[in-house]
């Protein structure tokens, strides 16, 4: 499939891709949006706008995406089935699309209980293995779910997530298995901090043959303090952090941890880039957009590809 995705070129191309995040405003502040974004700018392939992350209402994604390509960055907009009818999904990727987005990430999305609206209903009118599916309809077939014709089809380049860290861990390969059968086209993983489980997870798409059907971009979130270390591997479901990380920023003084959480980040994105299987990095600079660039020029990743 060829769309107009630098992401996708990059990665066709046999580049190591690597890509960002950034979340929108709780307001209506684009400013915001542009500050982070001039951050990135030059430094990653393409930018995840998080989909009301967390639960929590922010700024619509789609619209965050717009106010990014204005910036001359590419946007990978992010869907959760959690706030949406399939319907809204389908006209909402029509609108996306028509104004430049050719980057999509499907999700399921956090459940409400744990955001600011916790009595919300929760529509999952499709999950997000069915996104996949429709999405690819919509693009390859030019249909809508209902298998009416599409006047001007979508041409995205289709993303999903994956966890290797989830329980039961042998069913997370084969989660991955069904996510590709359904017609992704790349994978960006939870942020990785146990190295050994996730070797074994990429050992495994690789013996499944996986890795040659679909693009894995490793997930790397920065430590930014022993606080968010501990908090992460205590309160944040499906994350796992190893003794190790936690005793290694116990370690450093105080004022040093923030660069410690860096060198860890890049010692990782170092072993990545050498990875089979493995064709990017995702980096979740969260709320540290303004550290990517020393990030991106420490891991070695620049410049980036001009496609």
């Amino acid at each position: 499939m060829k769309s107009d995705s630098n992401l996708e070129k990059v990665l066709t191309g046999g580049h190591f891709a690597f890509t960002g995040e950034l979340g929108p405003p709780r307001g209506t502040d684009a400013k915001e949006v542009i500050e982070k974004a001039a951050h990135l700018k030059g430094m990653v392939d393409a930018v995840n706008i998080t989909d009301n992350q967390t639960a929590v209402v922010r700024m619509s994604s789609w619209a965050a995406s717009l106010l990014l390509i204005q910036e001359g960055l590419e946007p990978n907009f992010q869907m959760v089935c959690r706030d949406r009818n399939r319907l809204a999904m389908q006209s909402d990727i029509l609108g996306a699309y028509a104004h430049g987005v050719r980057n999509m990430l499907c999700l399921s999305g956090d459940h409400q209980q744990f955001g600011d609206h916790p009595t919300a209903q929760g529509v999952f009118d499709i999950d997000s293995m069915q996104l996949i599916s429709m999405v690819k309809t919509m693009r390859d077939e030019g249909k809508f779910l209902s298998g009416t014709e599409i006047e001007g089809p979508p041409k995205l380049f289709i993303g999903a997530a994956a966890n290797p860290f989830a329980q039961p861990y042998e069913w997370r390969v084969h989660r991955l298995a069904k996510k590709i059968n359904a017609g992704v086209d790349f994978i960006q993983t939870q942020c990785i901090y146990n190295m050994e489980r996730f070797r074994e997870w990429i050992k495994q798409a690789n013996d499944m043959g996986l890795t040659e059907k679909v693009y894995i971009l490793a997930g790397v979130t920065p430590m930014k303090s022993l606080g968010m270390a501990r908090y992460m591997k205590a309160k944040v479901p499906g994350m796992d952090v190893p003794d190790e990380i936690i005793k290694r920023l116990q370690g450093v003084d105080k004022k040093e941890v923030a660069q410690e959480g860096i060198k860890i980040a890049c010692e990782q994105i170092e072993e990545f880039k050498e990875m089979k299987g493995v064709a990017g990095v995702h980096l979740m600079a969260i709320e540290w957009e303004h550290k990517v660039p020393e990030i991106a020029e420490k891991a070695g990743v620049l410049p980036r590809p001009t496609i």
